[in-house]
């Protein structure tokens, strides 16, 4: 699609029609995402507990990574989609090249530091000392993989919010299938273990990230040209602001995953940890959808947003959140019926089949709610509400879910971790609806005033 076209389709197009042909690339590229985790959780689930309760542990850490790709990408993604709306390309080219630069910098710092310090990190994470060896296996192999895993979800951010999903899709479909085929390669045929799971997923990572780097040469999206990197202050305040809801949520994620291994171990031991880990993989499996239909919305948000179309902002925040919300309900009634089922695909051990099952149960109570909290956060991000986007961001894994997780296990044992994250989903919901409410005031009161 020209240039022209696409900004007259995300400023004049259907809304729904609109969001829904974004979206669908967008939810394959998230669901493929899902799979870098989901297959080593899966195939490492057929070695033994402890390597299952490994790659949860290690979990954490590929937080922190997709938070650095996430912060950039968003960052400079968002802005991007700002002034291509105003037409003002030179400034979202240079963007494009700031963001991608500094993403490949501060992953290769975040890689070289894990390295140097990996033993205190990995019980730093939450690893038992029956889990540990597992533990320096898999991280070791994941860190050097980090500038190709942040550097591609940076590309895909850009390339996403300047309205080119589909392109941005074919690098991380390609990635996680690549993945899926080399993890049973790997682990069982050259009987590697743990660590053949993590050099799949590192080897697919760079496939993913090269793909992506020559998608950006096609389909009209902005060319990244290294010599374009401007280390200003001016395009970083930029990124912050449009990026530091992520960062914010994708580090609150990992530390409430590492507190939660930590519950999990205490009160569960590697079963705890192996069958809370399950979950959050499922977990993130189901919101990749959610996360996708969003992310078909916010080009179409930003786009909207910098041509002053006010109404049309409004009008896709709503569309979202009834299919999210309707998508959510039918997940949990499906989930409610079968958590045993799902868990044992996994690990087919009692145990963690026990944990697992009531956890995920818990947090299918209250996902129908998901689908305000989530929107309302990429719609804030996206037309640069960061104060209240970034408290949104942090509510249900920062401001919420840490004090849950550091105080139900107490009063009520391995249930009380069970059921913490549903308890920061609902707080979150109670919060979103006054944040998300005073934005769509102010986006109703400028749209009179144009």
């Amino acid at each position: 699609m020209k240039r022209q076209d696409r900004y007259t389709m995300l400023t004049t197009g259907s809304v729904p029609k609109v969001i829904t042909t974004l979206a669908v690339p967008t939810i394959i590229s998230m669901l493929v995402t899902s799979f870098y985790s989901i297959a080593d959780t899966f195939f490492v689930g057929q070695i033994d507990t402890q390597s299952t309760a490994a790659v949860g542990v290690v979990l954490s850490v590929m937080f922190i990574i997709q938070a650095v790709g996430f912060f950039f990408g968003h960052g400079s993604g968002n802005y991007i989609s700002r002034e291509l709306g105003a037409k003002n390309r030179e400034a979202a080219s240079r963007m494009a090249a700031t963001g991608f630069v500094y993403s490949i910098l501060f992953s290769t710092l975040l890689a070289v530091i894990g390295l140097l310090f990996l033993e205190p990190i990995s019980l730093a994470l939450g690893s038992t000392p029956t889990v540990l060896p597992y533990t320096k296996r898999y991280l070791s192999i994941i860190l050097c993989g980090a500038p190709f895993f942040a550097g591609q979800l940076t590309l895909n951010n850009q390339m996403r919010l300047q309205g080119n999903a589909s392109y941005a899709m074919v690098g991380i479909v390609s990635g996680a299938v690549i993945n899926v085929l080399l993890d049973p390669l790997f682990i069982f045929v050259f009987d590697m273990g743990v660590s053949g799971a993590g050099l799949a997923t590192v080897v697919a990572q760079m496939i993913a990230f090269t793909i992506q780097w020559i998608q950006t040469h096609r389909g009209g999206n902005l060319l990244i040209h290294l010599n374009e990197f401007t280390p200003s202050w001016i395009l970083f305040k930029e990124i912050i602001g449009g990026g530091a809801p992520s960062l914010t949520r994708q580090a609150l994620v990992s530390i409430s995953t590492i507190l939660l291994n930590y519950a999990a171990g205490v009160w569960g031991g590697d079963a705890g940890i192996a069958g809370m880990s399950i979950v959050n993989r499922m977990s993130f499996f189901i919101n990749s959808v959610l996360i996708g239909y969003g992310q078909g919305f916010q080009p179409l948000c930003g786009f909207s947003y910098g041509a002053k179309l006010y109404a049309r902002v409004r009008e896709g925040f709503w569309f979202c959140v009834k299919v999210g919300t309707v998508f959510l309900f039918i997940v949990a009634v499906f989930g409610l019926i079968y958590a045993e089922e799902v868990v044992a695909l996994f690990r087919n051990d009692p145990e963690v089949i026990r944990v697992g099952a009531a956890a995920f149960r818990w947090q299918l109570l209250t996902y129908p709610l998901g689908a305000v909290v989530m929107y309302s956060n990429m719609m804030m991000q996206t037309i640069r509400k960061p104060i209240r986007a970034s408290v949104l961001s942090a509510a249900r894994q920062g401001i919420f879910f840490i004090p849950a997780i550091l105080i139900m296990p107490r009063l009520f044992g391995m249930a009380g971790v069970e059921a913490t994250q549903a308890v920061a989903d609902l707080l979150s919901f109670l919060l979103a609806i006054p944040l998300c409410g005073s934005v769509l005031k102010e986006l109703k009161n400028s749209d009179r005033k144009e």
